[in-house]
């Protein structure tokens, strides 16, 4: 699909500063532009390319000077990064612009679903399923029985959700992730041999969450698993039964959280953090990619380390952990010296 330079600018209310005419089909960075690509221009150390560009159309802040001729058409907006990240999001709405049923596939008698909704081909959509409207639905993707996702949400390709899960509107499931697979519950028996407890509870995810490409959230063993509004998971997380996580946090890839476990509004937790099960986290606390959380924390606090101490704490203690070598050679000298006195 192809833009002028004067739709773009109507769609960022810009102004254009060259051929309004000019036609752009992709996008690219400022650097690598081409002949009918779009950029932007918004770091002042990117600035030199714009005078060296190939890209037909770039996006700059309305008080930009140029110093030499450029071959490029401006379009200049207030702010260039917003304007691009717009432009960006609108892009993704276009491609993502899919509706219909492919062939084949197979939705049960009883799918309640709403309207432009898009499934593509061998996605299997079980008993009682309720979809919203617009909900897009890429090939290979399950759906359990009496699985309810709200209005706008995605599922890629290769998403697996387990029956009587809530997926809440305008979330976003990447290819490979899981919700509501069993959570891991085993009890020993006399023999020692490990008997499975049921798991007969579900995984809600409310509004606006984002869940990263092979990303696992484990249903509950009674009641739910609950990945609250606005959460951000990374991909190759897990979570498991009956974990819950408050509203905005995010969460970097590879981190493991254990049963019952309960983490708070507007955290920021790092990649390969492991985090034991039956502790409270607090809000606003942020977390130091691949450390260790064995205890109960409370709002507001930056931890690092495994186990983890107060972010403080841990880069006074890694003074001495780096010079520990040089500290015991002191010691042992130390020794010698004393030694030989006595």
């Amino acid at each position: 699909m192809k833009f002028t330079a004067q739709q773009i600018a109507g769609i960022l209310e810009g102004e254009v500063d060259g051929n309004p005419d000019i036609e752009v089909s992709k996008l690219s960075k400022i650097e690598e532009g081409s002949e009918g690509s779009l950029t932007f221009l918004a770091n002042p150390k990117y600035k030199p390319y714009i005078y060296t560009t190939k890209a037909s159309i770039t996006i700059v802040n309305k008080d930009f000077e140029l110093e030499n001729s450029i071959d490029t058409t401006l379009i200049r907006v207030e702010d260039a990064y917003k304007s691009f990240s717009r432009l960006l999001e609108y892009y993704n709405q276009i491609k993502l612009h899919k509706s219909g049923i492919e062939n084949p596939s197979f939705l049960s008698e009883s799918v309640k679903a709403g309207e432009n909704i898009y499934v593509g081909a061998f996605s299997y959509i079980s008993d009682n399923v309720r979809l919203g409207d617009n909900v897009k639905i890429f090939p290979n993707v399950y759906i359990g029985d009496n699985v309810t996702i709200g209005d706008n949400t995605i599922l890629f390709s290769g998403a697996k959700v387990y029956s009587d899960c809530v997926i809440g509107e305008n979330c976003v499931v990447n290819s490979g992730a899981i919700i509501g697979a069993d959570g891991f519950g085993f009890a020993p028996n006399e023999k020692g041999e490990y008997s499975k407890v049921p798991q007969i509870g579900n995984v809600i995810l409310e509004d606006f969450v984002d869940v990263g490409a092979g990303t696992t959230i484990d249903r509950a063993t009674l009641g739910s698993t609950i990945i609250r509004r606005g959460v951000k998971l990374d991909n190759q997380i897990q979570i498991a039964h009956n974990v819950e996580i408050g509203k905005n946090t995010v969460i970097a890839a590879q981190t493991g959280i254990a049963g019952s476990t309960k983490i708070g509004e507007n955290c920021q937790i790092g990649g390969q953090v492991g985090i034991v099960g039956h502790i409270t986290i607090g809000n606003n606390v942020r977390v130091q990619a691949q450390s260790g959380i064995g205890r109960n924390v409370k709002d507001n606090e930056v931890l690092q380390g495994s186990p983890a101490l107060t972010y403080g704490d841990y880069n006074k203690s890694y003074v001495y952990f780096k010079n520990l070598p040089k500290l015991a050679k002191t010691i042992n000298d130390l020794e010698k010296k004393v030694n030989g006195n006595s």
